[in-house]
């Protein structure tokens, strides 16, 4: 039997499992120790309700995707949104380090894949799409390659492998970066974890133009005013229309990006014109809590959407592949990430992100951090380069990083 939620019903399901994974971390110790993400722990929980439902009584459901679309490209915006060009120019050479540690980590990501597959007697091009096309891509540049490699290479089922590897890599990504943050910060003595008084709940509101950006202390309270809100949406609505003109009238082109991408760089567009053109005070703290909000439930809603059955079924090269490359993401981060970012507490909330978007999603990567940070008190720079890395830069890099490696094995 079959059922199909609505919006309605799929954004009830949204708040409920992350009224799950706050009552798990605030009740389980081990979730709450290794920090995994609230969203992580109440998804994966009912994920795993659903495949038992889908194999023991044949029951599936499939929840509204228009919706996770959306709050996806929200959070995006809300991004770009907050990055005004003198915060751009602030992550200076830190921003410029990280991104050429992640370029050097895509190609050793594609390199380990393609290598395991050969010696395992698979197409190279699965290890491709074992690689940097699905775990640092994610689900929507897995559906766009899959078909590429559908139509033109001869991967039958490429879109469905690729589907299957992206997911993998979202759970894998939101597992590993907590844990091994809080393994580098207790090890080395980095930071002690904030006493109840220093809770970011327990602090006094954020005040308009605060230092903190606005997803480094997703709990502390944010004071808006209904015409904030109001000009907010307004603000939004401005950046997914950019987003959805922007995506059709490049489509084709050489200057195709994906939607989300248009959405964030929308975001930087209409921030800085309004500030440094029209002069006019955008709400960071109106900004700050829509983003969050969407970021909670786009990561509630994919952790709903699993069907774990189909990573079930994955054949076990392609399993062996992805075991090998979650390895190499935590020892990438550990020994490179965390060592050249300068050994230190900011280092090592960049490693949590940098699992978070290596192997899964930007959201994933912000969610790993929000995580540490909770605990350990804000990290300002993390939180300035990993969102603008992660969500611009990242996917333009590897678009072009995809391209020589079919290439050169073609």
């Amino acid at each position: 039997m079959h059922l199909t939620f609505s919006s309605y019903y799929t954004l009830i399901s949204a708040a409920l499992v992350l009224l799950l994974g706050k009552w798990l971390v605030h009740r389980i110790r081990f979730l709450r120790e290794f920090n995994i993400p609230e969203p992580v722990a109440g998804g994966l929980v009912v994920a795993a309700a659903l495949f038992s439902l889908h194999y023991f009584l044949g029951y599936s459901i499939t929840f509204n995707s228009d919706l996770q679309t959306a709050f996806m490209l929200v959070f995006f915006s809300s991004i770009g949104l907050s990055a005004n060009f003198s915060k751009l120019r602030e992550g200076g050479k830190s921003l410029l380090l990280f991104l050429l540690i992640v370029v050097v980590f895509i190609a050793v990501q594609n390199t380990v894949g393609i290598s395991l597959a050969s010696a395992l007697g698979l197409d190279p091009l699965v290890g491709l799409i074992a690689g940097s096309v699905t775990l640092t891509g994610g689900h929507g540049t897995a559906g766009a390659w899959g078909e590429v490699f559908e139509n033109r290479y001869g991967i039958n089922g490429a879109i469905t492998l690729g589907i299957a590897c992206a997911t993998f890599g979202l759970v894998i990504g939101g597992l590993i970066g907590g844990p091994l943050a809080k393994a580098l910060i207790t090890r080395r003595r980095l930071a002690e974890p904030m006493t109840e008084a220093q809770a970011p709940q327990n602090q006094p509101p954020l005040s308009e133009g605060s230092e903190l950006g606005g997803f480094e202390n997703p709990d502390q309270v944010r004071l808006i005013t209904t015409n904030a809100a109001i000009e907010t949406l307004a603000l939004f609505a401005g950046c997914l229309g950019f987003a959805e003109f922007m995506t059709h009238a490049s489509e084709g082109t050489k200057f195709a990006l994906p939607t989300f991408v248009w959405a964030l760089g929308g975001g930087v567009l209409i921030r800085n014109t309004l500030d440094y053109v029209f002069r006019f005070q955008v709400f960071d703290r109106a900004i700050d809590v829509f983003g969050n909000a969407s970021l909670s439930i786009y990561l509630a809603i994919a952790l709903l959407s699993l069907k774990l059955w189909e990573l079930a079924g994955l054949a076990a090269p392609l399993m062996v592949i992805l075991a090998a490359q979650t390895v190499v993401m935590g020892l990438y981060a550990a020994l490179i990430t965390f060592r050249f970012m300068g050994r230190n507490y900011d280092a090592a909330v960049l490693a949590a992100g940098h699992c978070g978007f290596g192997m899964g999603a930007t959201p994933t990567a912000v969610a790993n951090m929000q995580a540490i940070t909770n605990q350990y008190g804000p990290s300002h720079k993390a939180f300035l380069i990993v969102p603008m890395v992660g969500a611009f830069f990242v996917d333009i890099v590897n678009a072009t990083l995809i391209q020589l490696f079919i290439q050169w094995l073609h």
